[in-house]
């Protein structure tokens, strides 16, 4: 439930890798008292292989990934859990596959520019999606019109403030 008691609501941090949205995802989720799920846990083996190598997805490789997203977000929905999801839903097409049409599903941009981000990527360690990559993600990324978006140039805590009162929890 929401925490005013009303419908569930699933909150999608999406963005390209090293955006924050494990990070941001994990200290929100806390802040709410929701659980919180990393969409790269859906990724199919074969996927995370591709990833590991330095090769980027195809729409194609991300599909079954995306449905696997979708069908437990619904779930979610249906039993009346809200959520904090981590996913880079890049293009327009995804986050539609993804949402389906629900009311439930509110997409969180966490935007940055490419030498911020890469600076932060060179600095984690133990991430499949290599530094290399994120040109790719920047070229694959369709900005979305309708969701909140966020500066993450700001600190994570302030991020997170941000985010709250931008969804109103």
């Amino acid at each position: 439930m929401a925490p005013d008691g009303g419908p569930p609501m699933i909150a999608v941090l999406m963005g390209v890798s090293g955006s924050g949205k494990t990070t941001i995802g994990e200290r929100l989720a806390v802040e709410m008292g929701w659980p919180f799920y990393d969409g790269d846990d859906f990724h199919p083996r074969t996927n995370i292989e591709k990833m590991r190598g330095g090769v980027a997805l195809t729409d194609e490789d991300r599909g079954v990934w995306l449905d696997r997203l979708r069908d437990f977000m619904r779930q979610l929905i249906d039993q009346e859990k809200s959520a904090i999801v981590a996913c880079s839903a890049l293009k327009e097409a995804y986050r539609r596959r993804l949402k389906s049409g629900s009311p439930h599903i509110t997409f969180v941009y966490l935007k940055g520019d490419f030498d911020l981000i890469q600076r932060r990527m060179q600095d984690r360690a133990g991430h499949f999606m290599k530094a290399g990559l994120l040109e790719s993600q920047f070229e694959t990324l369709e900005e979305p019109d309708d969701a909140v978006t966020v500066d993450i140039a700001n600190d994570p805590a302030t991020v997170v403030r941000i985010i709250k009162r931008k969804l109103s929890l």
